[in-house]
């Protein structure tokens, strides 16, 4: 059966689950992306921790690279390394949410394919 052939009902509830499986995607990557800026910050701030106060140390900004002091810098990375770890938290409920609401979809979609109808799940098809 192609999805022109689906009953109006299952195809938007199909539809509504291939959104959640993108957002599921969307947000999955967001949260690794964070989660490797996670560990290179604190690959970073090993690295700092080894440095001598005498040692100099750079930070990019933008396409230079700057002399800075270590303190300031090991100050940015420590913000920006909980920020990070602050946005995957979030990331992770958003994560949660969208499976939790893609079990529903799928579990709906089962239901109706079995009952062959919307049934009490959803509005009955109209005539036409």
């Amino acid at each position: 059966m192609s999805e022109q052939e689906l009953p109006p009902w299952l195809r938007e509830q199909v539809s509504r689950l291939q959104q959640l499986q993108q957002n599921l995607q969307a947000i999955m990557m967001q949260k690794q992306q964070l989660e490797v800026e996670v560990v290179e910050t604190d690959r970073a701030l090993e690295e700092l921790k080894k440095a001598a106060p005498e040692d100099a140390i750079y930070k990019t900004a933008g396409s230079v690279m700057v002399k800075a002091k270590k303190d300031d810098v090991v100050k940015e990375l420590e913000e920006k390394k909980e920020l990070s770890a602050t946005r995957v938290k979030v990331l992770e409920k958003q994560e949660g949410r969208v499976k939790d609401n893609l079990k529903e979809v799928e579990a709906k979609i089962n239901e109706m394919i079995r009952g062959g109808g919307p049934g009490a799940t959803g509005p009955k098809p109209k005539a036409e």
